[in-house]
């Protein structure tokens, strides 16, 4: 290497130590590695995870915990505010009232999130082996990083929105490894190979001895090695899903589905003819004639901006139009609102709603209530403390729901056992469980209406599609404005309904696979991996160097 790069390299180094360049650094490995995730889908963004190892590892000796903090919360709000920019698009509905609200909401979003990503690089950081070491740096970064991911998935109900792991296109080969580890297993395995690339590292910089004949020697040598390894591991993940790809296809049941898209937005106030010609829109499609009679007729979450308790009133026309709609026989499944009573007033539900018609009219015959709730949509979290600032007006919009119980299938006559959840419901891992049985199909019913045409509903079509993986199970999503889809046991969407389209999806229920090693065991095995390396890395930083910083 010339002594006009070294010095080139070694000007880059000193500039990733000043805060202005790491951070700049960081926020572009964060936005990087956004965009590998669909709908973008830039796959070489996932070396952004590399940057971010290389800039955590160029913090400034003065400042080096306040450095790896600060430049690891950088990228977790580079890389949420390309995943969920399209936040603001929900305060656009009412935009006089709520719209300056939008820029707010998507940086305190982004902000907040990019903690969990901040505690990463602090306790990386801490751990870290020596630079002479960069492979296992990689590999230690991968495991704090995913285990930051799986507590942003749980704290405070979670938002495990755009898991790294969840970057291959649903349905694809490689992500078909989450029907074994699910989708935090995959962000494990997906940043560790993004980040190998950090072992180029001190091979660029000339630590290597690069003179020597033949080049690529001890330090080089092991690079190269670690890059293989990369490369042997993606390609073992190709090749394992298109196998599984390639398995013959099971036939589809024997049940007919509709899915009703509206193609209708939200409003900020709905007057008396907005809702009947909302209703009269529902009727029309769920009466629309079909070659084959549906068995099963699908409604999106919130379809009909009353309360069931009002439109399924008897004596009511919206109660008889319902009737007539639906033929002898036929099941609806309907997102909504219910009330029930509480000991300080009505309690609020989102709900899934099962009905039936028979020859004496319309019968309810099971429901479920939304168990995650959305914070700051559907509840306001540490409610207590923004009331006593004053800031509770702001960050809630109209009344609280109540959860439900935890998620479990119900059977409703006539179909088989099926695992209903709720919009947002279907970004949680695991909460498609077998507790009192497993489930023949899903049934996601969302209104993704608030987030217009942006990447947000396409977002939310492909992690629905690694609920779809991990149990083998298809999964029928409804949605007002798109994307409406039926998706089979193995991510891939057989039908469906774009974005701002109107009209409904006939097809039959395709068959469930058998269960998944990840629906057996969960997210155990993914647990233990990162404890393991974690656990080998702190020993080692306690015996070696104590508890000071390198």
């Amino acid at each position: 290497m010339s002594q006009d790069a070294v010095s080139a390299i070694s000007a880059f180094e000193r500039r990733a130590t000043s805060p202005l360049t790491g951070h700049l650094l960081a926020l572009a490995a964060g936005v990087a590695a956004a965009l590998a995730q669909p709908p973008f889908g830039l796959l070489p963004g996932l070396l952004g995870y590399g940057l971010l190892v290389y800039v955590l590892d160029a913090a400034p000796a003065a400042r080096p915990w306040r450095a790896a903090f600060f430049r690891g919360w950088t990228a977790g709000f580079g890389y949420l505010l390309v995943s969920v920019w399209w936040i603001a698009e929900a305060f656009l509905v009412d935009a006089a009232t709520r719209g300056w609200q939008g820029p707010f909401a998507v940086a305190f979003t982004a902000g907040g999130i990019g903690v969990f990503w901040a505690g990463a690089g602090l306790v990386y950081k801490w751990l870290a082996p020596p630079t002479s070491r960069a492979a296992l740096r990689g590999l230690v970064f991968a495991a704090v990083l995913s285990l930051f991911e799986y507590l942003r998935g749980h704290v405070l109900t979670g938002f495990p929105w755009d898991l790294p792991g969840e970057t291959w296109r649903a349905g694809s080969a490689i992500s078909q490894t989450a029907s074994l580890v699910g989708a935090y297993g995959l962000t494990f395995i997906t940043v560790a190979i993004g980040a190998s690339v950090v072992v180029l590292g001190p091979f660029i910089r000339g630590s290597v001895n690069t003179d020597s004949s033949p080049p690529l020697r001890r330090g080089g040598e092991a690079a190269l090695i670690v890059l293989l390894l990369a490369a042997a591991a993606l390609s073992g993940l190709w090749g394992f899903g298109a196998w599984r790809l390639s398995r013959p296809a099971l036939p589809d049941t024997a049940v007919r589905l509709r899915v009703v898209q509206p193609g209708l937005g939200e409003e900020a106030t709905w007057t008396s003819p907005m809702l009947v010609a909302r209703y009269q829109t529902f009727m029309n499609l769920t009466a629309r004639p079909a070659r084959r009679l549906p068995d099963v007729v699908i409604w999106p979450e919130g379809a009909i901006p009353y309360l069931f308790n009002d439109y399924l009133a008897p004596g009511t026309w919206t109660l008889e139009a319902l009737d007539k709609a639906l033929h002898p026989g036929q099941i609806l499944l309907a997102g909504g609102t219910r009330t029930a009573p509480g000991p300080d007033g009505p309690l609020y539900y989102n709900t899934l709603l099962a009905l039936q018609r028979t020859a004496d009219g319309l019968v309810p015959l099971k429901s479920y209530d939304k168990y995650r709730l959305v914070p700051f949509g559907e509840f306001v979290p540490l409610a207590p403390l923004f009331d006593r600032v004053g800031l509770k007006p702001l960050v809630q919009v109209g009344e609280p729901f109540t959860p439900g119980p935890r998620p479990a299938p119900i059977l409703v006559d006539g179909l088989p056992r099926v695992q209903p959840l709720i919009c947002y419901e279907i970004l949680f891992p695991g909460l498609a469980t077998e507790r009192g049985g497993r489930a023949a199909w899903i049934v996601n019913v969302s209104d993704d209406a608030w987030f217009g045409r942006t990447s947000g509903p396409l977002q939310h079509l492909n992690m629905a599609g690694y609920r779809a993986i991990e149990q083998g199970l298809p999964i029928v999503r409804a949605t007002p404005t798109g994307v409406s889809a039926i998706i089979d046991g193995y991510g891939r969407t057989s039908a469906r309904l774009g974005l701002g389209q109107a009209g409904v999806l006939d097809a039959t229920l395709p068959a469930a696979l058998p269960p998944t090693p990840y629906s057996r065991w969960g997210d155990s095995p993914f647990l233990v991996a990162i404890a393991l390396v974690i656990l080998a890395a702190a020993i080692r930083r306690v015996l070696t160097s104590g508890f000071r910083v390198r």
